[in-house]
């Protein structure tokens, strides 16, 4: 078995937070007394609705800024966020669907292999740094695609990127680094 050989990883999309406006100002105690699952946070100046399918929770500011969070693909982010609008427009606001953006997204991938952190952080000093008194993974960062990677000794590997192609280019990327310092398997 080597770096080079081809091995299929599976890359599971656990969240996609994405950002969009209504250009419009929002009644927050109105979507609150005539919305459906919503929460008014009047503390905060926050209205939460959640939507069942796509499964999404949305925080709704009175400025029209609206971040939704909790989708599995950027496709169901975008389907979910314009449902969200929809929903708004039947509530009687001039909603109109404006800079909607992809901010973030968090998956999971494991490696088939056991990974000896010590050793990963040593060679890739300037990008790893491990502390292990304060968290149990490696924190990899690779800036040219704004991506996080929390490496655990398991072989389990979290990855935040702005978007999926990111995600899949760091995991790409990380592969081979984390397959010189794996555990060998007696």
């Amino acid at each position: 078995m080597d770096a080079d050989s081809d091995v299929a990883l599976d890359i599971l999309i656990t969240n996609v937070v994405c950002v969009f406006r209504t250009r419009c100002h929002l009644n927050l105690r109105k979507i609150a007394l005539e919305g459906a699952n919503v929460i008014y946070k009047r503390d905060v100046g926050k209205v939460l609705m959640k939507l069942r399918k796509p499964r999404i929770t949305a925080t709704i500011w009175s400025s029209g800024k609206i971040i939704c969070t909790g989708a599995t693909s950027e496709e169901e982010a975008k389907f979910g966020a314009r449902r969200l609008a929809r929903s708004l427009q039947k509530l009687g606001f001039q909603v109109i669907f404006t800079d909607f953006k992809v901010v973030n997204v968090l998956a999971v991938c494991n490696m088939p292999f056991e990974i000896r952190l010590p050793e990963f952080t040593k060679n890739n000093r300037p990008h790893a740094s491990y502390e292990p008194e304060l968290h149990p993974a490696v924190c990899y960062r690779i800036k040219s695609l704004r991506a996080t990677l929390q490496i655990f000794s398991t072989g389990s590997i979290t990855v935040t990127g702005p978007n999926v192609k990111a995600v899949a280019a760091a995991v790409e990327q990380i592969y081979p680094y984390v397959f010189e310092s794996r555990k060998e398997i007696l």
